[in-house]
This record gives C-alpha cells, structure tokens and sequence, in this order.
C-alpha cells in the first residue's frame, strides 16, 4: 500500500451498507491505514489530512468512525525481550503495573484544568529527534499546533517542520480525541466502561474486555492511545485511560527503551493480532511518569527507515492560530 489514500480509492460511499464480515474488514483497513499513516514522508500529503479523509469515507459502514487526527507510536523494534505476538501472562502482569503505576503518578500531579472554549484553540509544542536508521544521520524537528476545540475553524499543524493548514470538518464531522470539553466530560472514567464507550462510538455497549475480540482489543488499544495524546483532558480521564490499557489483553512491557531526552524508560507495546510492529508508549521505570513516544517512519521509496522519539514540552489554550500561551 502506497498510502492510507489508495483506500480511497476503494470505498464507495453510495454503495449498499455492509454485511457483518464485509464491516469488520473495512474496520480493519481504516485502522490498518491509519497505523500506516505515520510512514507518510514529507513528500506525501498530510497524515492528519489523509485520516481524516479515509475515516469520513468508512464513516457510514464502519462500527467505528473516527475522523480527524491519529498518530500510532511504534518502533524499530530495539529494546524488545521477545518476538512481536508473544505476550507471556508475566508480560501483561508488568504492563499492568507500569500502566497503574502511570496513573497513580498521574492522580498525584493532576489538577482540573481550565476548559477550553469551543472557538478557541489548543496549542501543542513537541521536539522529534529523528535517526536515519542505516547512516546514523539524526535531525531535530520543533513541531507546533494549533488544533480549532469545535473543528469548525481551519487548523495549522506542523509535521516534522512543515506547516500545513487542516480544513474544518464537515457538517457532523469531528475528530478523535474529541477536544469539545462537553464530549470529554461525557467520556467515562471507569476503565472498563471507557473501553466499551471508545469502541462503540460513545455508548457503552455493555460488553466486557474479556468480551472483546482480537480486531476490538486492537481497536481499544489504539484509541486508547490516541486519547492520552490530547494535552488537556477532565481531571481523572487520564488516569482512567492508563488503567483500561492495563486491562486490553495483549499489552507488554519492553524493557531498556530509550526515550528523546536519553533516559531509559520501559515501553508499553500491543502484540496481539492488528498490532502495528513495535508500537509502544514510554515510561520512567520507577516513578512510571510518561516520558514519551518512539516511533518508525519509512521513507516513500521503502530504502530508508527513521527512528523517532518525541515529546510534548508545552501546550495551552489560546484565542487564535500562532498565538502561544
């Protein structure tokens, strides 16, 4: 696949809804994109573009919509104790200490925040260090956002020092993680009906994790994900979001990672089947605060592949696009 835009290509918004199966698979290729989308190189079109566009093309046959932005953590595979797919329950046993010990850590910090308003903006400032893998050649890139709370405002976004402008979503588009404080706030926070809320659009299902099929675990732990990438959420979501990754089986811990300041943190990886090779979030192995994400990029040739480790270093909520707090 040359890019989550080739789906595209594929997907008929006229055509007859979907049978069970046919859903499920068409589930699978948007998240399947989606994952991808973080090998985009700078000559493609825009990540956050390309996923908003392929999320709106699925929208009316897939269980789960998710439109707007999306950036799935992965890595080269360095660090690793084992091969991908190979979660001992030891494994998920330690994954779920570091997960709960990242929301303990969490509860202890955190304060309600100020919400923001839904004409305003949320400014984002994070540092990616990129390593091309084979020549050792590394690059430093100051990314900078400003993503409208309502969507109903053009956003700017920068990916890996290039700036690019996201259009407002259409009449009922939004985006995941939603940035509307209203929607936050209705998000619950006990884990595990945060799970069934996140893969079933909003409303829980009722279902429990152990309930849940391998595609759906894949699903939870992806969103999941996405969600702890919003800088600003209720106070007590964030830590919820930790605990119900602790409960998706699957999940890992990957010793002696390297986070983007050099200090060596433990990952968290997904390994079942859907997983995206590597992918893992990074964390302080004794006081388990969050450090960070390492993730691949590919270049669009398939010659060359980019270690990149990253970290949000400021944000806020501000009136205007290029305004900072």
């Amino acid at each position: 696949m040359s890019d989550e835009l080739e789906l595209l290509r594929k997907w008929d918004a006229d055509a007859a809804p979907l049978t069970g199966p046919a859903r499920d698979r068409a589930r699978h290729q948007l998240l399947n994109a989606m994952a991808h989308a973080d090998q985009l190189t700078g000559a493609g079109p825009s990540r956050r573009r390309a996923l908003r566009l392929a999320a709106a093309a699925v929208a009316a046959v897939a269980a789960t919509a998710v439109t707007g932005t999306a950036v799935l953590i992965g890595t080269d595979g360095s660090g690793e104790g084992s091969a991908p797919g190979t979660s001992t329950p030891r494994m998920q046993n330690a994954a779920a200490t570091v997960l709960h010990g990242a929301a303990a850590w969490e509860r202890g910090q955190e304060k309600e925040p100020v919400a923001p308003r839904d004409d305003q903006f949320i400014y984002s400032k994070r540092i990616i260090k990129e390593t091309e893998q084979k020549t050792g050649e590394v690059r430093t890139y100051t990314d900078e956002m400003w993503d409208s709370v309502d969507v109903s405002k053009p956003s700017l976004t920068m990916e890996l020092g290039r700036e690019m402008w996201e259009q407002p979503a259409g009449k009922g588009g939004g985006v995941w993680p939603p940035r509307k404080w209203s929607e936050l706030k209705k998000l619950p926070q006990d884990p595990e009906r945060l799970i069934s809320a996140i893969i079933s659009s909003g409303s829980s299902d009722g279902r429990s994790v152990s309930d849940l099929a391998g595609f759906d675990r894949f699903q939870a732990y992806f969103l999941l994900g996405e969600l702890l990438k919003n800088p600003v959420l209720p106070q007590g979501l964030r830590p919820a979001a930790y605990e119900a990754l602790a409960l998706v089986p699957g999940v890992r811990t990957v010793p002696g990672v390297k986070d983007s300041g050099g200090r060596t943190g433990v990952g968290v990886a997904y390994t079942e089947r859907g997983s995206y090779v590597g992918s893992y979030l990074i964390f302080d192995p004794a006081s388990y605060e969050f450090l960070g994400f390492r993730n691949v990029r590919i270049s669009a040739s398939g010659k060359k592949k980019y270690i990149q480790l990253s970290h949000v270093v400021d944000w806020g909520i501000v009136d205007r696009v290029r305004q900072r707090p």
